[in-house]
């Protein structure tokens, strides 16, 4: 079984990480191309998904989009994207398509271990079989369900686990760096963008399900965090 599919077109870098994960008992997929990583996600679902630099213009940001729209894959399959440190309209692209994190390419090894570590314990705990209700907003977290005066909202996984840990207590106001360690494992405070990217999708899903335009759902409290309204 492929448990984490790692693609990327420079075969040197491919090897190193590939024996790394593998040294920390990773089985894996290995993909010089979208073709090839298309080919090994048909064959077996896998955990997880590493993109680095795939073919051009928009090789590997097409296969996180083709990814997100789900068959053959699993639509909410972790992604991590690689890539050029220096860009951040790379960082801002790579998570408005839909990556649930960014590292630099070349990444250090122990940061990227982590943050795959931190993603597949989230996802193993999609289900834990509560409800909460906030007002007109009900989350059924057992079958990973939100509503909006029943309406239903579509969110992505980052999303809804950002959502949920905001609606555990809705008073509050939760601080930018204990959000992106609570749901994205950040030890730092340095991603903001990250939180900021996926806030304002949240932010929008829920406006788009709910029939009072009058509420801003998510509020932005300016230097501290974030909090339900």
């Amino acid at each position: 079984m492929s448990e984490i599919l790692l693609a990327d077109a420079d075969a040197e870098l491919l090897r190193a990480l590939a024996g790394q994960l593998r040294s920390d008992g990773y089985s894996l997929g290995l993909a010089h191309t979208t073709g090839h990583a298309r080919a090994l996600a048909s064959l077996c679902a896998p955990r997880a998904v590493i993109l680095g630099q795939l073919e051009e213009p928009r090789g590997a940001l097409d296969l996180l989009d083709e990814i997100r729209r789900g068959a053959p894959w699993s639509e909410e399959v972790p992604v991590i994207v690689l890539g050029e440190p220096a860009d951040s309209l790379d960082l801002l692209r790579a998570f408005e398509t839909g990556a649930d994190d960014f590292l630099p390419r070349p990444p250090a090894y122990l940061e990227l271990r982590a943050r795959l570590r931190a993603l597949l314990r989230r996802a193993a705990g999609w289900a834990a079989g509560t409800r909460l209700q906030v007002g007109p907003l009900s989350i059924d977290t057992a079958a990973r369900r939100v509503l909006v005066r029943d309406h239903p909202v579509a969110l992505r996984r980052l999303e809804y686990e950002l959502l949920l840990h905001l609606a555990r207590e809705p008073s509050r106001v939760f601080a930018k760096a204990e959000l992106l360690r609570a749901v994205w494992g950040f030890q730092a405070s340095g991603a903001t963008r990250t939180l900021d990217s996926h806030s304002s999708r949240l932010r929008r899903a829920l406006a788009a399900a709910d029939p009072d335009p009058s509420r801003r759902w998510l509020v932005n409290v300016r230097g501290v965090g974030y909090r339900l309204l």
